[in-house]
């Protein structure tokens, strides 16, 4: 997601009133501000989908945590409804046939054949797809493959 591309959809949720949404982004562009301030430089379309997943992975937490503890189903509700609209901004995760068809390409390619190689493949995954992939689903494709 482009910062202008937030920015517009900040605006859209104020004007329809959509007070979770309008939360959720607030929050993304007060970290990305700080980002700009802190460090002093330009924001670029990394910056913002990281901090995508950052929140993504920050409101997971808080939503499991607020399960295990029992809290109010409001609260959990909210939560749930902030990691999917995060989610929605992201681009779309390589996982499943597609996942599997690239794992087998970058294997030829690397010439992995132990389980030693599988960090090396990892990190040609992550540069193939952006990090965009189902880690976890690669890491189990990857152990059946390597011997």
């Amino acid at each position: 997601m482009k910062y202008d591309e937030l920015k517009d959809e900040i605006k859209a949720a104020m004007k329809a009133k959509d007070k979770p949404r309008l939360s959720i982004l607030r929050q993304v562009h007060g970290e990305i501000k700080n980002i700009e301030v802190n460090e002093r430089r330009e924001i670029t379309d990394a910056d913002v989908d990281a901090m995508l997943k950052r929140l993504i992975k920050q409101t997971r937490e808080t939503l499991d945590g607020s399960i295990k503890a029992g809290n109010d189903q409001e609260r959990t509700d909210t939560l749930t409804a902030q990691v999917a609209i995060l989610e929605s901004y992201l681009p779309k995760q390589v996982s499943g046939d597609e996942l599997a068809a690239l794992v087998d390409e970058v294997l030829a390619e690397t010439g992995a054949s132990t389980k030693r190689d599988m960090g090396r493949v990892m990190g040609a995954l992550t540069q193939r797809t952006g990090g965009n992939f189902d880690k976890a689903g690669a890491a189990a494709l990857l152990g059946q493959k390597l011997a």
